[in-house]
């Protein structure tokens, strides 16, 4: 290989002449444009070398011109990659020809969606993903539904509004993927307390097994959301989540939390019906037990009731209505009784505090079926409007408190 034989690349499209050599294994290849290229020489090749003869030089043709087929397509191999792209481009276009293309139509083409190795079992989870960096200060989340298997998903998704069912959400997952639904801020999140979700599995263009439909009812604890330890790490985001299984290798988990009253009716169906056993309190006896502590009789003698206390950072009164609070036992009373009796606590408390003004008065409900809680607002909505009210401190008191403010 000597100065001024043409090569060409091996490994690439292009070539030309030899300028020169850089140490024993670089060479410079000049290209048309005059830029020298450092190659190994291994990776170059001579295509023709240079006679410097005189017989060569009186045989020579005149300079100015190159054959064709040194530059043409069919001959890519001796040309600069620049020579290659100006290719075209002084070429004319007639604007007044209509573009065939309409950019109107909808497009409807689909990718087929890959199908991975044991995906063929349904799995579908609900992933909330922190948003915000203080979650104390700016709780956010994104909240993502996650299709863990090769069938596409019709899904539903519904929160419960009062007694009755509220669709938020509805649309098709594709396979092995996962969507954003929304973003919830603190007003949503204190709003949880079930949700329901429901899929639909199919496939589009290949035969597949019939999945029974899912419906999942989750109950959803807001104060997870606040727990650092309830967020893990998992195979779907980078970050650590809060996750609640839907559906998972094509099984639906049941709920944690058993209904004490469907457990005691399950347990004792097949039992023989058992007699009264001495000191059963009778019908009359229960309906007396209410009014019992209606002579506010209170759990602890007048005055040591265990559910007040005076909290001593801002004069604000606590009231504990929970049930093993306010009442020696429950034995033999129905739920409407004891949230009767809950709610009389609430009024004589307030008629307590009427006059006075500013005074602040924190009710623990509990959060459970949010059924006090509900009772309690509807109290203060409409029998004592004048008062304001608010959730409690979260940091003090948890998701199960309502702070009411005497005016």
């Amino acid at each position: 290989m000597r100065i001024g034989d043409t090569v060409r690349f091996l490994n690439e499209t292009g070539g030309g002449k030899v300028a020169g050599f850089k140490g024993n294994n670089i060479v410079l290849v000049e290209d048309e444009d005059g830029f020298q290229i450092p190659m190994s020489i291994s990776e170059v090749v001579v295509a023709k070398t240079e006679d410097y003869s005189t017989a060569n030089a009186i045989n020579r043709k005149p300079s100015g011109g190159k054959t064709g087929s040194e530059d043409s397509f069919e001959n890519p191999g001796s040309r600069s990659v620049s020579a290659l792209l100006r290719d075209g481009q002084d070429e004319e276009i007639d604007m007044s020809v209509d573009d065939m293309i309409d950019d109107t139509l909808e497009v409807t083409f689909r990718a087929a969606p890959r199908e991975r190795e044991g995906g063929n079992r349904l799995s579908a989870y609900l992933v909330f993903l922190p948003a915000s960096d203080n979650l104390m200060a700016n709780p956010k989340f994104e909240l993502f539904l996650v299709n863990d298997s090769n069938y596409f998903m019709r899904y539903a998704y519904a929160i419960i509004d009062e007694t009755q069912w509220k669709l938020v959400y509805d649309g098709e997952l594709e396979p092995n993927s996962k969507l954003q639904l929304g973003t919830l801020v603190r007003e949503d999140i204190n709003a949880l307390s079930r949700v329901n979700v429901q899929l639909m599995a199919y496939k589009r263009d290949s035969g597949y097994k019939l999945k029974p439909s899912v419906d999942a009812t989750l109950r959803i604890d807001p104060v997870r959301f606040f727990k650092t330890n309830a967020f893990r790490v998992n195979p779907f985001f980078e970050s650590p989540a809060l996750i609640y299984t839907v559906v998972e290798a094509d099984k639906v988990p049941q709920p944690r939390d058993i209904d004490a009253q469907q457990l005691k009716e399950a347990m004792y169906k097949d039992a023989p019906e058992a007699k009264s056993a001495p000191g059963t309190i009778t019908a009359a006896q229960r309906e007396r037990l209410v009014q019992r502590y209606g002579d506010d009789q209170r759990k602890g003698g007048r005055g040591k009731s265990p559910y007040v206390r005076q909290r001593d950072l801002d004069d604000a009164v606590v009231i504990d209505l929970h049930a093993e609070q306010v009442l020696d036992t429950t034995r033999g009373m129905k739920s409407g009784e004891i949230l009767e009796y809950q709610l009389k606590i609430f009024r004589d408390t307030l008629a307590e505090y009427a006059d006075k003004r500013g005074q602040k008065i924190v009710f623990i409900h509990g959060k459970g079926e949010g059924v006090l809680r509900r009772a309690i607002i509807q109290e203060l909505s409409y029998k004592y409007k004048s008062y304001t009210y608010q959730d409690a401190s979260f940091q003090e008191y948890g998701y199960g408190a309502t702070m009411v403010t005497i005016r």
